[in-house]
């Protein structure tokens, strides 16, 4: 059995990147995959090992850009598994880069603690204070039936039918009692 040597290797997978740079040549692309994709797995776990999704995504990713920039190849200026490997490299930045999951020790809740709204308004804040005095009033002078239907329309976000149903009352009325207690409540807010 005839043994190969490296560099008779080195120049068979030259000769499959030019094919693939010239012809597009997808059985040179496949002998090139066969040969590098392990490697490059390699290279990727070695950086960190158990990440094996990220080794399979820069392994695909590093094989497209071989497809794709197989024409920028020169081997005058480096050695085709340099020029691999850096593109490696330069993948597995950019994945880290695009799926980074930056830890810290920092709790959010304690970030937004004590900041000042710059935007206050301290009118705006008493006007919004009184309204809702204003309301609250209001809601206490309503007729008990109204405010409840209020209450399940508004505030527990149920439809004119659902509070009908709830209620046991025709949807007309629940209708009607909506109405009147806004009408009413518009009446007491403008006081």
């Amino acid at each position: 059995m005839e043994r190969v040597t490296q560099l008779e290797y080195d120049e068979e997978r030259a000769a499959d990147m030019h094919a693939v740079a010239e012809a597009r040549d997808q059985a040179a692309l496949t002998r090139l995959f066969d040969y590098y994709v392990p490697k490059i797995r390699s290279f990727c776990l070695a950086a960190q090992p158990g990440a094996n999704l990220m080794a399979d995504d820069i392994a695909q990713e590093v094989m497209i850009r071989i497809w794709n920039k197989a024409h920028t190849y020169k081997p005058e200026s480096a050695s085709l598994n340099t020029w691999v490997f850096t593109l490696a490299r330069n993948a597995r930045i950019d994945y880290l880069r695009k799926n980074s999951r930056h830890q810290s020790d920092i709790d959010p809740e304690f970030l937004w603690q004590n900041v000042v709204d710059e935007n206050a308004d301290p009118f705006k804040d008493a006007q919004q204070k009184r309204d809702q005095e204003r309301i609250q009033q209001g809601l206490d002078k309503l007729p008990k039936d109204q405010k409840q239907v209020l209450a399940k329309v508004y505030l527990e976000g149920k439809t004119h039918k659902e509070a009908a149903e709830e209620l046991s009352l025709p949807l007309g009325t629940i209708k009607s009692r909506v109405r009147l207690a806004l009408h009413k409540l518009t009446i007491y807010v403008k006081r």
